[in-house]
């Protein structure tokens, strides 16, 4: 069973869900959701992985049980997750769903402590018109002021998205949803040329792999975070 933990990163505290090996064979993982889901996302992946791993699955700023500021970005969340691996005691793989995908994309400029990464249903962004999408009815586990603030950044990319690729030096694995995820195959073919060291899987299930598939998600994550 996993434990709660809390990690202050500056302005703001994240809540952590750890499950802890006894006796790890491989480095530890952190895992980053997608929008509007929480670290309990990850439940059936990280038990897995934490057979032989540490796993670490985040509450990012403005969802579950981390605060909620007010204050959103892309490069906000992904500051929060440098100060975070920096306070865990060796590098780890970091897995990022989404926009999870997103925040670790950013993360190598401000840290050193990432050893490799998965990035789940992610490609280069395109401008695209905005369209923001209706507030579900009822209470929320997350903020919707985070996606009025992130939305936008979605939509309309910021210019440095090629060059902030393109300096990830850690080998890197790309999954894709395929035709039937929302991301179109070729954002994540770009993604994969961009990155220096990074390579391609498609599991044809959507955008949400990990839950549609997840023993074929899990084979090829453990088959490059095992490597």
């Amino acid at each position: 069973m996993p434990s709660a933990h809390r990690f202050d990163v500056g302005d703001v505290t994240l809540a952590v869900r750890m499950w802890e090996c006894a006796q790890p064979r491989h480095p530890d993982v952190v895992l980053l959701h997608g929008t509007g889901l929480t670290a309990t996302d990850w439940d059936d992946v990280a038990a897995d992985l934490s057979r032989d791993r540490t796993v670490h699955a985040v509450d990012l700023r403005g969802h579950g049980e981390s605060d909620w500021p007010g204050t959103y970005s892309i490069e906000l969340m992904a500051d929060d997750v440098a100060s975070l691996v920096s306070q865990l005691p060796n590098p780890v793989d970091l897995v990022g769903h989404s926009l999870g995908g997103l925040v670790a994309c950013r993360v190598p400029a401000t840290s050193p402590n990432v050893r490799r990464f998965v990035l789940e249903d992610v490609g280069l962004m395109r401008a695209r018109t905005p369209s923001m999408p209706s507030r579900p009815h009822g209470e929320l586990n997350f903020d919707w002021a985070m996606v009025e603030r992130v939305r936008p950044q979605v939509d309309t990319p910021a210019a440095d998205w090629t060059e902030v690729l393109s300096a990830i030096s850690a080998p890197v694995l790309a999954i894709s949803g395929g035709p039937p995820s929302f991301v179109p195959e070729e954002w994540v073919d770009d993604l994969v040329t961009t990155v220096g060291a990074a390579r391609k899987v498609t599991i044809p299930v959507g955008h949400e792999i990990h839950a549609g598939d997840p023993a074929a998600y899990l084979h090829v994550v453990r088959d490059h975070l095992d490597t």
